[in-house]
């Protein structure tokens, strides 16, 4: 049976990433005022260093409890980048004081479903 890949596979990007992130949002807090363009920038670096950081969790995750058909590399860093744009949008609501413990929650269970189908539709077309 395959595995998914190794999470030593990953390591560089998600290093790069997760240093990307990091050092944008430093620029960002330390260098910029909170206009409209850094304010974007911050939501951009946002995910970009959420999904270095989860990128190791997820691989090692999808290799600790393996389904068929195994994850592919592509799938993995979707799964990272779900992960990403969740505190993304975290972040968006609350700072329009909109974020509730409800809507966190909700919203997390929004984003497992849709990895759940689009999960789902990858096995109805697995051939072995």
């Amino acid at each position: 049976m395959n595995s998914s890949p190794p999470v030593r596979t990953f390591l560089p990007a998600a290093i790069l990433l997760s240093l990307t992130g990091i050092v944008g949002l430093l620029i960002l807090f330390f260098y910029t005022l909170p206009t409209v363009g850094p304010r974007w920038l911050f939501f951009f670096f946002l995910v970009i260093g959420l999904t270095g950081l989860a990128l190791p969790a997820v691989a090692y995750l999808n290799l600790r409890f393996p389904s068929l058909p195994p994850p592919t590399s592509g799938v993995v860093v979707r799964q990272s980048l779900w992960a990403g744009i969740y505190g993304a949008t975290i972040a968006w609501l609350q700072i329009g004081r909109a974020l509730n413990l409800t809507l966190a929650i909700l919203l997390a269970v929004g984003l497992v479903l849709i990895e759940f189908l689009l999960r789902l539709s990858e096995r109805s077309q697995w051939k072995n």
